[in-house]
């Protein structure tokens, strides 16, 4: 028996090169040859109902196989991208480490913490227009970061976690 460590190994890369080659050039040039055989043959074969379930019966296979090797490829490209964000932000002193592990909130904490950047966006384009910079760093749903700040700070007290000091250069 094969050990599945073994066997996800085989099926991500199995599913990487074979997405690699979906997306390829020569293989959209593949699949173009094959329905332009499949259209000259239509004559030779009358046109008939088998004519056209070979066609169907093969696309409706290929997309279907393609759709979970796919998305297998994305979930785990999507899962790395998730982890060098959190890595970048950890490494950011100053930075809202609420933001880590963001895409695990519900629906409506996304909600309130994507309106309070829209909000930020909203000030900074203002600042543009009215000629000023908009480089300068600025607090961002300020109440409710003070809310997860202070609970944080009480639970690395309470975990003897040392507190970051701040950096002086933030506002």
């Amino acid at each position: 028996m094969i050990p599945s460590r073994h066997r996800r190994a085989w099926f991500t890369r199995f599913a990487k090169s074979t997405s690699r080659a979906a997306g390829h050039p020569a293989t959209f040039c593949a699949a173009l040859a094959i329905i332009v055989i499949w259209a000259v043959s239509g004559p030779m074969f009358g046109f008939s109902d088998t004519w056209q379930l070979v066609i169907n019966t093969g696309t409706t296979i290929v997309t279907f196989l393609m759709v979970f090797l796919i998305q297998n490829t994305q979930n785990r490209d999507s899962e790395a991208i998730q982890v060098k964000l959190d890595e970048l932000i950890r490494s950011i002193d100053g930075a809202h480490l609420a933001l880590l592990d963001l895409e695990e909130l519900d629906e409506e904490d996304l909600q309130r913490i994507s309106k309070d950047y829209l909000e930020l966006a909203q000030q900074a384009r203002r600042e543009l227009d009215a000629g000023r910079s908009d480089t300068d760093v600025r607090e961002v749903g300020a109440t409710h970061r003070k809310e997860l700040s202070e609970r944080h700070r009480s639970r690395s007290r309470r975990s003897g976690h040392p507190r970051r000091p701040r950096n002086p250069s933030r506002k």
